[in-house]
């Protein structure tokens, strides 16, 4: 099995603090995300390398046990033992302790909540399914990782009735997702199916509740319900701040000083910009009604911020060499 190193993968030193890490794996995308590399084997490769490695770094209990096991790994290593005959069985994910109590609040094992949503790994690599489990991995390539909240109850009559539970998972979804709204089709292991209907607006914390779609009580208990909290992940070029969106587009430097107009995609469509003359490198657009759809509400829309950051002309031929030296010339005899 192959060692991931993540903190290479996406760049960063191994002390690097959260926006770094996020910085960085917002960079990546940037250059590697398949919507800008279309049937592109490579880049779609590098871009779930990033992806997994973002997983991990930036989830605060998964990086402490990867950097504890990285600190393991590195003095196996310069001991000179050979990476086939490393000692995996101690940091081989398991399933949690059970707590259990007929009373109170437990969380259940992945073994456990499998016989209520069936799930499987797949999609990330032998190194992640085993340092944090095949159910992390799934949830981890689905958006999808479940916490149970099940609460027992002593039956009057009987110390060992169950009533209904309440489960609750993370969800995660694109930026696209959250402005357009969204839907998530959930697969219990006796081939019902859940369907979640994410609206427009959602943003991380926010909470979706499913009513009777958790798991159900005995001698016919209704079902408790199933809360999905919303994770939005990153976008290659927009920036969600509450409401609005910032986002940088590229200008040539005659558009930037001589005027003109360029193109703005959003989400849904494409505007123009009007760029006045003598516009400076970084200087920055409020478009009114085109960041992100208010949460409940039918109309209401956050603003998009537009900064320019200007493309510098490349390749000079002599002649235009010489223009902008005359031109150099004639500003600084001003």
């Amino acid at each position: 099995m192959q060692y991931q190193n993540y903190y290479k993968i996406l760049g960063v030193p191994e002390d690097a603090p959260e926006e770094q890490i996020k910085k960085a794996f917002r960079k990546g995308a940037r250059k590697y995300h398949p919507d800008v590399n279309p049937d592109n084997p490579e880049a779609e490769e590098n871009f779930k390398k990033l992806n997994e490695a973002y997983q991990v770094l930036s989830d605060p209990e998964k990086r402490q046990k990867y950097d504890q096991f990285g600190s393991n790994w590195k003095q196996y290593n310069q001991a000179g033992g050979a990476p086939e005959d490393f000692n995996w069985s101690q940091w081989t994910a398991g399933p949690p302790q059970d707590k259990s109590s007929t009373y109170g609040t437990r969380r259940v094992s992945p073994e456990e909540f499998e016989q209520i949503f069936g799930q499987g790994g797949g999609g990330f690599s032998d190194f992640f399914s085993t340092l944090f489990g095949a159910a992390a991995a799934q949830d981890a390539r689905t958006g999808a990782g479940f916490r149970q909240r099940d609460t027992y109850q002593p039956y009057p009559g009987s110390r060992s009735y169950q009533q209904a539970q309440n489960l609750e998972t993370s969800l995660k979804i694109s930026l696209e997702e959250a402005y357009h709204g969204t839907s998530r089709v959930i697969q219990k292991s006796n081939n019902d199916k859940v369907k979640a209907k994410i609206p427009p607006g959602v943003r991380t914390g926010s909470r979706v509740r499913l009513k009777g779609k958790g798991q159900p009580g005995q001698r016919g208990r209704s079902a408790g319900d199933l809360f999905l909290e919303i994770e939005v992940t990153p976008h290659p070029s927009f920036e969600r701040k509450g409401d609005d969106l910032q986002t940088i587009i590229q200008v040539d430097l005659y558009t930037l000083v001589l005027g003109g107009s360029v193109e703005v995609k959003t989400f849904d469509k494409t505007v123009r910009l009007d760029i006045p003359p003598q516009t400076q490198n970084q200087t920055r657009f409020l478009l009114r009604g085109l960041g992100m759809p208010k949460l409940n509400q039918k109309k209401g829309r956050g603003d998009l911020y537009v900064s320019v950051s200007a493309i510098l002309p490349e390749n000079l031929s002599e002649e235009e060499q010489n223009l902008y030296e005359d031109l150099k010339k004639l500003r600084q005899s001003k």
